[in-house]
């Protein structure tokens, strides 16, 4: 069995457990996480492993691959139902370290690559523009209902500064993907596909950038927008859609939508579900499935021709 070091992550510390029973607390900075990589050379693990956090594991993870420390992040939610299949009733910081390393341990996880320093940029900015653009959003919706004179000056003063950075960070983004050829590359075909703009693909690159590097079936369940099946002896139950990357999920609903008013074998595909009486939000996931299988195969094969290019 190998030594695996299980982070639990705050805002504000880092709880880390190494079996048999070394366990100690970093602060969540800079300067906490280089303790935390002596601690896990000390002790000698040989990968830490994190949860996704809400972006909170960020940090920690990019800097201990920095430091040459193999790190993995794991989702959560398989993290829980361990620790309950396991026994882990009780609940705190410590606990949950070790409930992390054990997890680790038993299902043989391995390192996740550590993004490149464009594409921690790329994923920055995307972050960033998306939360622009909801602002943006909530500033409108209040200036139909503001009639104030000096309120709707300041909500228009807002709204014109938010265009503003909105604006530059598109800029940013789009130099950003035509300074890498392949980037470039994965963009003009993806874009391609008519309903899929910029700032999708944008998102794609940043959000998933595994796209055109695995098969159809397993993009589509990194998304969480793969069916799973609930089926016991002769009971089939309905397949739901579990998990996944919810940034990639809500950009691929509106986007199908769109697309499947341009291409034909998207309608088609489309009329053929509401034919059979299919539900309105199962009719969305198959959209959004399609699609995204189909850039995925259209990336995959871009990166071929760039690969054998170079």
């Amino acid at each position: 069995m190998q030594n695996k070091c299980g982070v639990d992550i705050s805002k504000q510390w880092l709880d880390s457990f190494i079996a048999p029973d070394h366990f100690e607390r970093f602060e969540n900075t800079i300067e906490g996480v280089a303790k935390l990589a002596e601690f896990v050379r000390q002790h000698k693990a040989d990968l830490v492993v994190m949860e996704a956090s809400g972006g909170l594991e960020r940090v920690p993870f990019y800097l201990l691959w920095q430091e040459a420390i193999p790190c993995a992040i794991v989702n959560p939610r398989g993290v829980r139902d361990f620790a309950k299949a396991m026994g882990y009733l009780e609940k705190t910081d410590k606990i949950d370290a070790k409930v992390i390393a054990h997890f680790a341990d038993v299902k043989a996880i391995q390192p996740t690559p550590a993004p490149s320093q464009n594409q921690q940029r790329l994923s920055d900015l995307t972050a960033r523009m998306r939360q622009v653009v909801s602002d943006l959003i909530v500033q409108k919706q209040r200036l139909h209902t503001t009639h104030n004179h000096q309120a709707r000056d300041g909500l228009l003063a807002m709204i014109a500064l938010l265009k503003r950075e909105s604006k530059s960070l598109s800029e940013t983004i789009a130099g950003l993907i035509d300074a890498d050829p392949l980037w470039a590359e994965l963009n003009t075909t993806l874009r391609s596909v008519k309903g899929v703009a910029d700032r999708t693909v944008a998102i794609l690159m940043a959000d998933l950038p595994e796209l055109g590097t695995l098969s159809n079936k397993a993009i589509a369940k990194l998304a969480g927008l793969a069916p799973l099946a609930d089926d016991s002896g002769k009971r089939q139950g309905k397949r739901r859609i579990r998990g996944g990357r919810a940034t990639i999920r809500t950009i691929m609903f509106l986007v199908a939508d769109i697309a499947a008013k341009f291409d034909e074998t998207l309608q088609a595909f489309k009329q053929r579900l509401i034919q059979k009486g299919k539900p309105k939000m199962v009719i969305r996931i198959a959209l959004a499935h399609k699609l995204l299988t189909r850039l995925n195969a259209k990336a995959r094969e871009t990166r071929k021709a760039y690969t054998n290019l170079a």
